[in-house]
């Protein structure tokens, strides 16, 4: 019997980035398989497991967020933690699959939902063809222990676009490259509203009052991902020297053309309100945010935007408001993917999972999280289901920081196993 450490490990040696799953979805059906589990998968490659009892149904996402040098993953485990090295993790939500096959080789009572590219859009679980027959679930894809999540922000990318005119440039003219450096990044849902700053509105302050012509300009990596790092090609009369998170680095190269009329975007994104917009203080959470997640100048201006909100009515209000900002900008909108919030429900089910929970964990308490589970979306699909959301303190998600904690794993695995044999 293999450990959940172990499993973990093998997890994050087999690339799994969004959109290219496909040598972990072999693995999870092997490993099931091995084990007595049917598995059954859709067209968005979405895997359903079971064996017997199909009372309860565990769930998690099997893709991940590549940053830094992943999906190249080296674990770094000391005594109290697991990161990696120079890369993402992949905690969210390895960890979660990590526990349904870990307990599929002890317990037969469950049916294992493992979804497809939650991380772009919840893809996977908005095309779900497969048909659960359990009527509790449990999501483990949380972060905070002896937490019990029951509701989750809705959220809306959106796409704004412009055609670029150029002008040609002075031959007099010096170049540069300006990089912002030095940002955390972090989670635009869990870590939204911890003031961390954005490469994108960082970078624009820095140019918007100079007088320089942008070449090109980008920043951002990932669409829920607060933007880490931005750059953009300039030319200047004058010198430019580096300060604090700004890289100035001479070019050689000279550049035949600049982006006409600039100074008016970049105006946009430095006026831009970047981040949370509203609080709930019945959860203690954001409640309305948006992530100016990625900018792009190529053969034209693209500008990714992630708004989320608690309510369907806020987020109807976040992408009214964006897009009136944007048309005034004479930008043409796309609205990429949209889905509703999971409206706070303490089920029959939820309650239970407290009381063993308690028995565990200092402090348990019934939660919403600003970020897109997929809780929501399977209560629209399966009325029948109480779901919950739990699973153990990872940090800084979508990030080279990203850790989590072993103690809380172990907690959360005990917890797990309680549940699933009080459900026998």
């Amino acid at each position: 019997m293999k450990s959940l450490l172990d499993i973990f490990d093998e997890i994050t040696q087999i690339p799994h980035c969004s959109f290219k799953t496909k040598k972990l979805q072999k693995y999870i059906k092997k490993f099931a398989k091995k084990n007595g589990f049917k598995s059954q998968i859709d067209k968005t490659k979405n895997i359903l497991c079971y064996k017997n009892g199909r009372d309860i149904a565990l769930q998690s996402h099997y893709d991940m967020v590549c940053m830094g040098d992943a999906p190249k993953i080296e674990i770094i485990k000391t005594k109290e933690t697991l990161t990696a090295k120079n890369s993402s993790l992949g905690a969210d939500n390895g960890i979660g699959v990590a526990l349904m096959l870990y307990f599929m080789q002890t317990e037969d009572n469950f049916e294992a939902l493992f979804t497809n590219d939650e991380e772009v859009g919840l893809i996977g679980v908005n095309n779900l063809e497969l048909k659960l027959k359990a009527k509790k679930l449990i999501n483990l894809d949380s972060e905070d222990e002896g937490a019990i999540f029951v509701g989750c922000a809705g959220g809306i990318e959106m796409k704004a676009f412009k055609k670029i005119k150029r002008k040609d440039l002075k031959k007099d003219s010096k170049f540069y490259k300006v990089e912002v450096t030095g940002m955390k990044g972090g989670h635009s849902g869990f870590d939204i509203d911890k003031n961390i700053e954005s490469s994108i509105k960082v970078l624009a302050n820095f140019l918007v009052n100079k007088n320089l012509k942008i070449i090109e300009m980008s920043g951002g990596e990932k669409m829920n991902s607060i933007p880490k790092e931005a750059m953009a090609i300039i030319a200047s009369k004058k010198t430019l020297e580096n300060i604090e998170n700004i890289k100035i680095t001479p070019l050689k190269k000279n550049y035949t053309s600049y982006i006409q009329n600039f100074k008016q975007t970049l105006r946009f994104l430095n006026s831009f309100k970047q981040g949370m917009r509203s609080y709930n203080s019945e959860f203690l959470i954001p409640k309305d945010s948006i992530n100016l997640a990625i900018f792009k100048s190529n053969s034209q201006i693209e500008i990714d935007f992630f708004a989320r909100s608690l309510s369907d009515l806020g987020l109807k209000n976040l992408k009214k408001e964006t897009s009136t900002l944007l048309k005034l900008q004479d930008f043409q909108i796309k609205y990429i993917t949209e889905f509703s919030a999971w409206q706070p429900e303490i089920s029959n089910f939820a309650k239970d999972v407290k009381k063993i929970s308690e028995t565990i964990f200092k402090d348990s308490n019934f939660k919403a999280v600003h970020a897109g589970l997929e809780g929501g979306v399977l209560k629209n699909k399966f009325p029948q289901l109480q779901i919950i959301s739990i699973g153990p303190n990872i940090h800084y998600p979508h990030s080279i920081r990203e850790y989590c904690e072993l103690k809380s794993v172990k907690k959360v695995t005990k917890l797990l196993k309680k549940i699933l044999r009080k459900e026998k």
